[in-house]
């Protein structure tokens, strides 16, 4: 990847949203979930390293990215204006975005903002609204969620020796793969990755974000995405369960679906090599005129083939 700009814009809000712009040709933008930046498209990004253009926005609160100063700014519709501003910045007049769990909200929520800009959406495991109300295909978590708001929000002093001494440790790994991946496929380090990252970002903010999440659904705007639309999911993700996919491909027309069989939530670096070639076929057949499985430099060094004209036989 030859290319590589990393840079701050300024928000709608003067918080500071810090980006990265890496590689030439098709952009595609990255969208994590909450809690992440970018810990699920390392496998990704490596493959089309040579094909592609990646913008990966921080979320205000996350990474290097700074935290509003106003903390009620962390809706999804607000994480959205700071893509804009950093697209803008980028020079990115559109991209095919993708999105990881609550990725997911925020590609259809730019979509709705932003029609202009898409030329494709990947939805990749994630949930089109009120992601609570499915979680473990259960309600329970949506009921108790009130509860832990408010110590969450007034009292994080409670649960920091947990947020940042538990999670980034063994012991979250070997919870995890006993409830929620798949720790056949799933290297250790690569969740890992995960959970430190998840523990830098202040348990506030992530409690807000969650509640955004939570009250926000795009389903109703489904049915108007005209852009062609690849969905993934996990066939074992617990966290937004496949029929929550199977719903995205009933009302999005123009959509293509594939579920990972026994991924997870954390699905694309559970099995890379299956989600990398079905985004590759899908890429080829809607953003190129090269025949799907005909390889871009074969194509662009094989010269014209020169047909010979039969001899006409003589007979004495």
């Amino acid at each position: 990847m030859k290319r590589l700009k990393q840079a701050y814009v300024k928000s709608f809000d003067d918080t500071d949203i810090y980006y990265e712009s890496m590689g030439e040709g098709l952009p595609i933008i990255l969208l994590d979930g909450i809690g992440c930046f970018g810990f699920v498209w390392k496998y990704f990004t490596e493959y089309f390293s040579s094909t592609n253009r990646f913008v990966h926005i921080h979320y205000r609160g996350h990474g290097k990215s700074s935290l509003p100063d106003d903390e009620n700014n962390l809706s999804i519709q607000d994480i959205c204006r700071d893509i804009k501003a950093a697209l803008d910045d980028d020079g990115v007049k559109s991209g095919v975005f993708m999105g990881h769990s609550m990725g997911v909200q925020v590609i259809f929520e730019f979509a709705k903002m932003y029609p202009n800009m898409i030329k494709g959406l990947v939805p990749v495991c994630g949930s089109y609204g009120h992601p609570l109300r499915t979680f473990r295909d259960m309600s329970f978590l949506d009921k108790i969620f009130p509860l832990l708001y408010v110590p969450g929000v007034l009292t994080p002093w409670a649960f920091s020796p947990f947020w940042k001494g538990l999670l980034p440790t063994r012991l979250a790994w070997e919870i995890a793969i006993r409830t929620d991946v798949n720790g056949h496929l799933l290297k250790r380090d690569d969740l890992m990755q995960y959970f430190y990252d998840l523990s830098s970002v202040p348990l506030r903010i992530f409690i807000k974000m969650l509640d955004h999440a939570a009250r926000h659904s795009a389903e109703e705007f489904l049915p108007e995405i005209t852009v062609p639309t690849m969905i993934i999911a996990g066939e074992n993700d617990t966290f937004t369960p496949r029929w929550l996919s199977d719903r995205m491909k009933d009302l999005i027309p123009n959509s293509e679906i594939m579920i990972i069989p026994h991924g997870t939530h954390t699905a694309p670096i559970e099995m890379p090599q299956l989600f990398n070639l079905r985004i590759e076929k899908w890429l080829r057949k809607q953003f190129s005129q090269l025949p799907p499985d005909e390889p871009k430099e074969k194509a662009e060094k094989s010269p014209p083939r020169k047909t010979r004209k039969k001899r006409k036989s003589s007979v004495n």
